[in-house]
């Protein structure tokens, strides 16, 4: 990383962090400052798309479905970074979190490598570990986490070629670890029936944080067997992090200090209309 900033011929595999802008890497930020494209997600903040000079061409590649229906497929994605870069300009793409965290940065990187396009992985914070803190739930703990474990929800469980051995994540999180599952929303269900049908005490504690670092994020905590309902209660969507595992309650003990900080983004009514029956 010789160069400050971004070098024509050069694809920059850029982390934006979990949400808020203030969160992203400096380096990440001279690179927005100085690319001539940015690719980036359709989960980046508005504000940070904002914050990017006018003239720097901005490229929307998201992959949620747009008003036609039409999405960006990783195809053309992979393809508008070989021929952006080789005009030559210099590109960043933008990925919420990290780019090597269920963000498809290997694939890319791949891709560039064969076609001969120089790049660079510019590490951001992930959401995995990022969306606890924030809400006041460390991943680890000395007396209560020794161990993380960061999964995709995405998928169907109950898939014999499920790439996610579902009994052993139950034994990781009884042993004492922690469990983190990014894009579960949909599959809640299916994933804490999962880790109760391979033995998990349904009474193990369980958190989810909705759009984390964001003004409006909102935590619902419970357990493998309320979680579900109260999600479902408090009309949770995507994108959310859902934690499972002992250091869930370590929140209970630090909640008067994060409820003291002035940016306050979990506030005390939220936080008992949601958890209370």
């Amino acid at each position: 990383m010789s160069e400050t900033e971004a070098f024509p011929g050069t694809v920059y595999l850029v982390g934006a962090g979990p949400g808020d802008p203030e969160l992203l890497t400096v380096r990440a930020r001279r690179l927005l400052d100085s690319a001539d494209v940015v690719a980036h997600d359709s989960l980046v903040h508005e504000e940070l798309l904002d914050s990017i000079p006018a003239t720097i061409r901005l490229v929307d590649v998201g992959k949620r479905p747009g008003p036609d229906g039409q999405r960006t497929t990783q195809e053309e994605i992979h393809e508008l970074l070989v021929k952006t870069a080789s005009e030559p300009a210099s590109v960043v793409r933008l990925k919420c979190g990290d780019p090597t965290v269920f963000a498809r940065g290997g694939e890319e990187a791949e891709a560039l490598a064969e076609a001969g396009v120089d790049c660079e992985i510019v590490p951001g914070v992930t959401s995995a570990i990022a969306a606890p803190g924030v809400a006041g739930i460390p991943v680890t703990h000395r007396e209560h986490a020794s161990a993380l474990t960061v999964v995709t929800g995405h998928e169907d469980p109950t898939k014999p070629e499920s790439a996610l051995d579902w009994a052993a994540l139950a034994d990781t999180v009884a042993a004492g670890g922690t469990l983190s599952i990014l894009m579960g929303v949909g599959r809640l269900p299916d994933n804490m029936a999962a880790l109760e049908s391979a033995g998990l005490d349904p009474e193990t504690s369980v958190a989810m944080i909705e759009r984390a670092t964001y003004e409006d994020q909102t935590v619902v905590t419970g357990t493998v067997a309320t979680i579900t309902d109260r999600a479902e209660r408090a009309d949770l969507s995507p994108p959310a992090v859902t934690l499972v595992g002992d250091v869930v309650d370590v929140r209970e003990a630090i909640d008067a200090c994060m409820q003291s900080l002035d940016r306050q983004l979990i506030t005390t009514d939220q936080y008992s209309q949601i958890e209370g029956d």
